[in-house]
């Protein structure tokens, strides 16, 4: 299979999925503006998206994949099913456990995570009944991670990537449809997450069983496999759990601030997704099979030109996109997110997080390449202690772009970007210390070029923009042309300014490792 068209494949269903995201966004923004209720369902969602991410997409993910591909690679597909359903079951027990005690300490977990709601208290119930509605969504993922872990492990990459538009069409259609059956509007939020949970697990069994891998119920913790796969995980959730312990503290500190900042954060943050999940997730996801298996069939040389590879398509990708979010953050928010109750002021300020979450975008979707490097060979130890480092540095900025400089919710953007720039250098170190990673030939021309497209695309942008406050006084359909018009010009200076210097795509080319 060649990487590039798996990559364009998985990109493809991902800015599906990101492209309906932002309509789900435009319809709560419109809906229910950035207040109580928006701050209330964006801290309750926070909470299982916090253990869906320790428990399934992260550290189960890093774990399971490169042994499910040993298994597969070395053992053949009959002993890999044995360790399917083992794993299986003994995820899906744990995540039940999970659950349940999730919705009867959710008041607990609602005052830990956002103490200052406490002193609201039609605020802080109200984030208590969306953390019970939305908490069983970490056990629906947890099983659609295992369910992609495993056709990605089997080259299937579509359909794991298709798999999360489910949950912004759930958004959308209770949002607009469902919202008048409720006496609190803000609840059909909490139930669009169930609903969007249950609907991307039912998708996924109908391609395990064509693939013979629809898990069945086989208890034994005490597998050789699984035990494996247990002790590959405790330090994954413990690096995991950095970077969601870093955003759900940041949490904590907005919750403090004037009212709307958890909301401004959260929609800066969904802009930010959309190159991190597009570029980082896609990136991550096809590389990490065929790591793990020039590993294990002992090819060091293919194993740092694969990291090369994607190390090259990231930077040629992921510089232009955060470029192009630090200069048309109004422009941007303003054409997806300025109707019905979100403000002008509410643009300025969701303006200010993006333009400090661009520092760090470039970073964020670095370590979404650099970490495969290490988790591909079983090695997790060294990615946790960089997150712990990455943390701890985390949390002394916010220290002092919140508390001493008083920068407030934009602060801690730039706190969450900057060390996210640190965890990227920190892995890079890594690989190259341990002789992981050698960088090819021809890095210092690549960078040259690159620089002069970046130059060509932020004078294209700078001057195509206009003002800024006059984005707030046009139409939608100004906005959409304008914009459009400014990211067609953009991509077309970029690319044409990269083709002049002699780039070419199919110099990109790579095959999957087979």
């Amino acid at each position: 299979m060649n990487l590039l068209r798996a990559l364009v494949t998985v990109s493809g269903m991902t800015l599906l999925s990101r492209l309906l995201g932002f309509v789900r966004d435009f319809v709560i923004a419109r809906a229910f503006g950035a207040g109580l209720a928006t701050d209330a369902f964006f801290v309750a969602f926070k909470l299982p998206n916090l253990l869906r991410r320790l428990f399934a997409e992260g550290a189960f993910s890093q774990a399971f994949v490169p042994i499910l591909g040993e298994y597969k690679n070395r053992r053949g597909e009959e002993e890999a099913r044995h360790l399917v359903d083992r794993v299986a079951t003994l995820l899906f027990l744990i995540l039940t456990l999970v659950t349940a005690l999730g919705v009867a300490g959710a008041p607990i977990l609602v005052y830990i995570s956002a103490p200052g709601f406490a002193a609201e208290a039609e605020k802080f119930e109200l984030t208590v009944t969306l953390t019970r509605i939305t908490f069983p969504y970490i056990l629906f993922m947890s099983l659609v991670a295992l369910s992609g872990g495993i056709l990605n492990t089997w080259s299937r990459f579509a359909l794991p990537a298709f798999t999360p538009v489910l949950l912004n069409v759930s958004f959308i259609a209770l949002a607009l449809f469902a919202t008048p059956w409720f006496d609190q509007p803000a609840l059909v939020l909490g139930w669009a997450v169930f609903v969007g949970g249950v609907l991307q697990l039912g998708l996924q069994l109908p391609a395990l069983r064509r693939i013979g891998m629809l898990p069945r119920f086989r208890f034994d913790w005490k597998d050789e496999g699984v035990r494996r796969i247990l002790r590959l995980m405790a330090p994954a959730v413990l690096g995991v759990s950095v970077s969601q312990v870093s955003l759900l503290i940041n949490t904590v500190f907005a919750s403090f601030l004037q009212s709307g900042s958890v909301s401004w954060l959260y929609y800066a943050d969904r802009l930010m997704e959309f190159p991190s999940g597009l570029l980082g997730a896609a990136l991550g996801t096809i590389l990490l099979p065929s790591l793990a298996k020039y590993h294990a069939d002992g090819k060091g040389e293919d194993y740092a030109r694969l990291l090369d590879w994607g190390l090259r398509l990231c930077l040629l990708l992921t510089l232009p996109a955060a470029l192009a979010l630090a200069i048309l953050g109004v422009p941007l928010i303003a054409t997806l997110f300025h109707h019905g109750a979100f403000t002008g002021a509410d643009v300025f300020h969701t303006r200010d997080a993006l333009s400090a979450y661009a520092v760090g975008l470039t970073g964020l979707i670095l370590v979404k390449v650099l970490a495969p490097g290490f988790y591909a060979r079983q090695n997790i130890r060294t990615p946790v202690k960089i997150a712990l480092a990455s943390l701890c540095a985390t949390q002394a900025m916010n220290l002092l772009f919140v508390v001493l400089l008083d920068l407030g919710h934009a602060g801690l953007a730039l706190s969450i970007g900057l060390a996210a720039c640190l965890n990227a250098f920190l892995l890079y170190q890594g690989l190259r210390r341990h002789d992981i990673y050698r960088p090819q030939a021809g890095w210092l021309p690549f960078l040259l070029k690159l620089l002069a497209a970046l130059a060509v695309l932020g004078t294209a942008l700078w001057l195509g923009m206009s003002r800024e406050a006059d984005w707030l006084l046009y139409s939608t359909l100004q906005r959409l042309w304008h914009l459009g018009a400014l990211v067609a010009g953009g991509i077309f200076a970029y690319f044409a300014t990269l083709y002049a210097l002699g780039f070419r795509m199919r110099d990109f080319k790579r095959r999957a490792a087979e």
